[in-house]
């Protein structure tokens, strides 16, 4: 398997397993710095890697009127001070080729939506970038397809690949987490991280906005483990029931330890 290395993190492999977490979507400066600064203290006193992730621009929600975020030059501001000043590496998605020049100076990773993960001119331009490109696999394909996209990656010079589970479409309104699909996709020889917080989504739920069944992101996550996983995702916020976006499916950060304290002990055993 090919390892991913950011600064002093190694992604694949035998290394241990990585978490890319923060709140769905940058609602302020201090409320993003916050949750980094809090998050990374955690992980350091688990001893887990860490990668802070938000939206700067949340193009694809259900409705014209859910907040998006403060858009790209404010959010890459506040994701930049974000690295520096915490001092951990950050990944936030790019919905369009027009904002690769921006986002790669301050992106560590550069994340492509699921959504977006067939379109192969802004796949090979993400990775022309050279950054380290994180591919959510889309609800709509097997995860045997996934091949291509690593294909087309690969063909733009750029091997530094992740690849993320987010569940796979089951029914009008709801996602289904096949297990066998990590399994499937390590097979490429890239590392593969689950998004336990996206898979149990119930993407346009509610209507104008995004249900969610978070009481299933930590079965999920301890599973994913299970089957090997080199990371998780999650969404985290310290209110989730009031955030502007995703609230139904992040978890409330007072959760966290618990549950990477039960996967890590997983870990421990899966890479044994």
């Amino acid at each position: 398997m090919k390892e991913i290395k950011l600064n002093n993190i190694k992604i694949g492999r035998k290394n241990p397993l990585v978490l890319i977490a923060g709140p769905c979507v940058i609602e302020s400066e201090k409320h993003a710095v916050t949750h980094a600064a809090e998050i990374k203290e955690l992980c350091k006193k688990l001893d887990v890697p860490f990668i802070f992730k938000s939206s700067y621009d949340k193009a694809n929600r259900s409705s014209a009127g859910s907040y998006r975020g403060p858009g790209i030059d404010e959010g890459l501001g506040i994701l930049d001070k974000i690295k520096k000043d915490v001092g951990v590496p950050v990944l936030s998605d790019v919905h369009c080729r027009i904002e690769l020049e921006k986002a790669k100076k301050v992106l560590d990773i550069i994340q492509i939506p699921a959504f977006l993960c067939r379109q192969t001119d802004f796949i090979a331009e993400v990775a022309k970038s050279g950054k380290i490109v994180n591919v959510k696999k889309g609800q709509f394909l097997a995860p045997w397809d996934i091949g291509n996209i690593i294909e087309k990656i690969k063909s733009a010079g750029n091997d530094n690949i992740i690849i993320t589970e987010r569940g796979t479409m089951f029914g009008y309104n709801n996602l289904v987490s096949d297990m066998r699909s990590l399994d499937i996709m390590r097979q490429f020889g890239y590392p593969v991280i689950y998004d336990a917080t996206h898979s149990v989504q119930l993407p346009g739920g509610k209507g104008t906005v995004s249900g969610g069944e978070r009481k299933f992101v930590t079965g999920l996550s301890r599973a994913a483990v299970a089957m090997g996983c080199e990371g998780l995702f999650l969404e985290v916020h310290k209110d989730p029931d009031k955030a502007p976006c995703d609230g139904p499916n992040m978890i409330d950060l007072k959760t966290l330890e618990k549950l990477l304290n039960d996967v890590k002990k997983i870990d421990g055993v899966a890479r044994c």
